[in-house]
């Protein structure tokens, strides 16, 4: 009979019996037999971490229907890569609406025999405003853009039809007076942009911090306790699985099969190739970080440090690794660039799809997910 799949939590677990369950029912889904490797209990004490986030103080009330989807769509929308404008260019979408407002008032029928003001006269004029703005000048949303620009528009034309100083007169605005109305609607138009940006972000910052703030400080004070403890702690992963087979990863024809999350992939990938390794022979991360680590502070035992251009070779001791992240999954980092086998093969990086229901905080979001469980049973051989 194969032996068992040993399967190592990460970050911010503190119930052992929770994870017991959430391994009980990931066993029932890939049909392998899965042992639960717990040591929760060694790492940080995150019990009041909630007392060091910063409350929300920005004075925006929370309506009742502010569902978690909208703002999932803003982070969505922050997190997308943007083209952002160069700075003082006059957007290509506010001079269509412009112009297109303006030549729709001149067709209208409305105007009474008043000739349209001059186009050219008006794009100077916003070209020469347009870097005075704070907030307008920064946006590149076509729609916001383009209604500054029908407002813009009918300012103009409003203001040309109706101001006495104009009257009789059938040419363009005066000069200083089509100046100074874009400057003050661009000036009042700037000031509203400006709230609403401001009112989304603040929103923004608070649900990001509310939800992702709890998670990542749990991260944080677990990886700053397993620097300090990591002899401890895996100890302790060695002992659980002594338990099934006190001769289990000690030696190169007695390999042991894990899956890890999180933190939980450091350490099984720290245990692999340490001078005296957990001899292993599939390894299954999920949203893990060894990369990421090696990267920024190479991990010893038998991995030399990162070199430009050259891939860090693995020891013999871990034969396969197949690695899944969630695009969301902001401490899921990918393998394949930085690692290669003791064979030369790279390890598998399997990228998941988001899933909507999972929220902002994707970290916890694989365990009930098919993709763990199948990619399980076809790692796991």
């Amino acid at each position: 009979m194969d032996d068992p799949v040993f399967v190592i939590h990460g970050v911010g677990n503190r119930d052992p019996q929770a994870f017991t369950d959430t391994v009980a029912a990931l066993q029932a889904a890939a049909g392998t037999a899965l042992v639960p490797v717990y040591w929760g209990d060694l790492g940080a004490d995150d019990r009041f971490v909630d007392l060091a986030l910063p409350s929300r103080s920005s004075g925006l009330r929370d309506a009742p229907e502010a569902a978690n989807a909208p703002s999932e769509m803003l982070l969505a929308a922050l997190l997308a890569e943007t083209e952002q404008p160069a700075p003082g260019d006059l957007p290509a979408s506010l001079q269509d609406a412009v112009r297109h407002n303006l030549d729709a008032s001149q067709n209208s029928g409305l105007r009474d025999g008043h000739a349209s003001p001059d186009w050219d006269q008006v794009r100077a004029t916003l070209a020469e405003e347009w870097p005075t703005t704070r907030w307008l000048s920064l946006a590149d949303d076509s729609a916001l853009l383009s209604e500054t620009g029908k407002a813009i528009a009918h300012a103009v034309t409003d203001m040309h039809e109706t101001d006495d100083s104009w009257a009789g007169l059938r040419g363009p605005a005066p000069v200083d007076a089509l100046h100074s109305l874009i400057r003050r609607r661009l000036a009042d138009l700037d000031r509203v942009a400006g709230a609403a940006m401001q009112a989304v972000a603040g929103r923004m910052n608070h649900n990001v911090r509310s939800r992702l703030g709890p998670g990542a400080t749990r991260f944080l004070g677990d990886v700053l306790v397993y620097q300090r403890h990591r002899e401890q702690i895996h100890a302790r992963v060695r002992e659980q699985i002594a338990t099934v087979d006190p001769e289990l990863g000690r030696r190169p024809d007695h390999r042991v099969r894990l899956v890890a999350h999180s933190l939980g992939g450091v350490i099984a990938i720290d245990m692999a190739t340490a001078q005296q390794p957990l001899w292993t022979s599939s390894l299954l991360t999920f949203g893990s970080q060894p990369s990421y680590f090696h990267l920024c502070d190479p991990r010893g035992g038998q991995l030399s440090p990162y070199t430009e251009h050259e891939p860090v070779t693995l020891p013999s001791s871990l034969d396969r690794w197949t690695n899944l992240w969630q695009p969301f999954d902001i401490l899921a980092f990918a393998a394949a660039h930085v690692f290669r086998l003791a064979d030369g093969t790279p390890p598998v990086d399997v990228p998941l799809p988001h899933t909507a229901t999972a929220g902002l905080w994707t970290h916890s979001a694989y365990w009930n997910l098919p993709e763990l469980a199948s990619a399980i049973r076809d790692a796991m051989y």
